[in-house]
């Protein structure tokens, strides 16, 4: 529930605030970084004070403090499958739940007394009416607090200090995160626009705090340059949100609805709440609109692109276990769908998604469903769909990616269940990505360790791989003819693959140039 009567709050001075990223000076300090760690640690500091002092303004940091560390866990839940980050949502939802049926109580309160004179009989007999109730919500709080398992806390965050490093703070990655809870609060910010109805503006006052707290967490410049105008607009929505609350509360109350007194309390909250909601619109609308300032920082075009793939990345790192095994089996199969793409192998080659589908595969392909390494193919295909789809991603280029690490490996597609109702297109892509992982995945096998001189010939009637170092035995061309098998069908005509002399590293310190490609052999 908002605070309403702090100093702080002034939701009626319309000039917004436009500051510049904050950038730190030569030998300067950085904008302070409150992260994770910050957090639970305060939840913890303001538990204490709670014990001996339930004050609303201890209720309110506590809650304040349990809201960041649970926004940042369900940020994390989306790139990182362990167990951790619902078991800390979870620890605190009990204690979170009591404090804010109690700081409900307290901000209606002071709205009570802001908005109703001293004689009101109405205002005299809902704040009666609060006093006792907030003696068992308080007594319920504490009772939450006591049974709060602070050593379970402490062990949670000695383990999530270290997980949340997966998303560094200002990366790439920690941009992507951003910019989607940027993207949901701006939905939400449409469909509050279209109505005035309590559900819709509570709904994008949440996904605001969510955004804010993303940034506060990931992005600590963002923050220090837009935290004013993301508080003034949160304290706007928390301002509407309470009148809601009042308002209802008022239709519940025992009193006449008929009475004078009454009909003064609906207009005054109908004014407050319709001011609120122009400030905000004047705030977030036209060509100074708040929203397209802050997306205008937050990336777009190639870096989009690039920030997608670093999301993906952290995913990889979060769920693979063997992640220098994944890494040279993703460089071998990165450089062998260039060769492919290059030579105009097959169409689906060159479909204009294919390689940064080949690509968040070619990271993804080692992960276990929740971090499990032996978990099915399937059940990494289901946890792959059950992640957030990245920016600059289509949902059906997702699900193709799952269909390509789903048959990297074990038993090739068949015309069935879910496969069976792709177009044909969409097959024959899936079965050209995955069967260029599963011959990189049989190369590494083999102990081909790096990409570098991979050459690529094709003819009439086949296609020939060169393979520096390919060991010649008959254990090697087993592995070959079978992981070969799914990308021959789709190239539809032999690929052989032949070995090529390793080259020599070279003694002085300049490394020499790789040897020019063969792009076509004759038959």
């Amino acid at each position: 529930m908002a605070t309403v009567m702090t100093a702080s709050r002034s939701p009626l001075s319309l000039a917004p605030l436009r500051l510049p990223l904050a950038v730190a000076p030569p030998g300067g300090s950085r904008p302070e970084h409150r992260g994770l760690s910050h957090w639970m640690n305060r939840v913890l500091e303001e538990l204490g004070i709670l014990h001996t002092s339930p004050d609303p303004g201890t209720v309110h940091d506590l809650r304040v403090a349990i809201r960041r560390c649970r926004s940042l866990a369900s940020v994390m839940e989306e790139v990182d499958p362990d167990s951790s980050w619902p078991e800390m949502r979870k620890a605190a939802r009990k204690l979170f739940r009591g404090l804010g049926d109690l700081r409900d109580g307290q901000v209606m309160g002071e709205w009570v007394k802001k908005l109703g004179a001293e004689n009101d009989p109405l205002r005299t007999q809902i704040l009666a009416s609060l006093e006792t109730d907030e003696k068992q919500r308080s007594a319920r709080a504490l009772h939450a607090a006591a049974k709060f398992d602070e050593k379970e806390w402490s062990q949670l965050e000695r383990r999530l200090r270290q997980r949340v490093r997966l998303v560094p703070v200002g990366s790439l990655a920690a941009e992507c995160l951003a910019l989607e809870r940027f993207e949901e609060a701006k939905e939400l910010h449409n469909r509050a626009l279209r109505t005035e109805k309590p559900k819709p503006w509570h709904a994008l006052r949440i996904g605001l705090k969510r955004f804010r707290y993303a940034l506060e967490g990931f992005l600590p410049d963002h923050y220090a340059a837009w935290s004013e105008n993301l508080k003034r607009l949160q304290d706007l929505l928390g301002d509407i949100h309470d009148l809601d609350v009042l308002a209802g509360l008022l239709e519940e109350t025992k009193a006449s609805r008929t009475t004078e007194s009454m009909e003064g309390w609906q207009e005054k909250i109908v004014h407050e709440r319709h001011e609120r909601i122009e400030t905000y619109r004047q705030l977030t609308l036209g060509k100074t609109s708040l929203w397209h300032e802050w997306r205008h920082n937050l990336p777009y075009g190639q870096r989009l692109q690039a920030a997608a793939m670093a999301r993906v990345r952290a995913t990889a790192r979060a769920a693979d276990r063997h992640s220098q095994r994944t890494g040279q089996v993703s460089r071998i199969a990165m450089r062998v769908f260039d060769l492919l793409r290059r030579d105009q192998a097959a169409p689906a080659f060159h479909e204009p998604s294919s390689r940064h589908i080949m690509a968040a595969a070619a990271k993804l392909h080692g992960i276990g469903a929740a971090g499990d390494r032996n978990s099915s193919q399937k059940a990494v295909r289901k946890f792959l769909l059950g992640l957030t789809v990245p920016p600059n991603w289509s949902a059906e280029q997702w699900d193709l990616m799952a269909w390509v690490v789903r048959f990297h490996r074990g038993a090739e597609p068949k015309l069935k269940n879910g496969f069976a109702k792709l177009s044909e297109e969409q097959q024959t892509t899936v079965r050209a990505l995955a069967g260029v992982l599963r011959l990189a995945r049989a190369l590494r096998k083999a102990g081909i360790e790096s990409a570098v001189g991979l050459r690529f010939e094709k003819s009439a009637d086949a296609f020939v791989l060169r393979v520096p170092g390919l060991p010649d035995t008959a254990e090697t061309a087993a592995r070959m003819a079978a992981a070969k098998h799914l990308l021959e069908f789709v190239l539809g005509k032999p690929l052989i693959l032949r070995t090529a002399p390793k080259l020599e590293k070279a003694a002085g310190p300049v490394a020499p140039s790789e040897p020019p490609m063969v792009s076509a052999v004759s038959a």
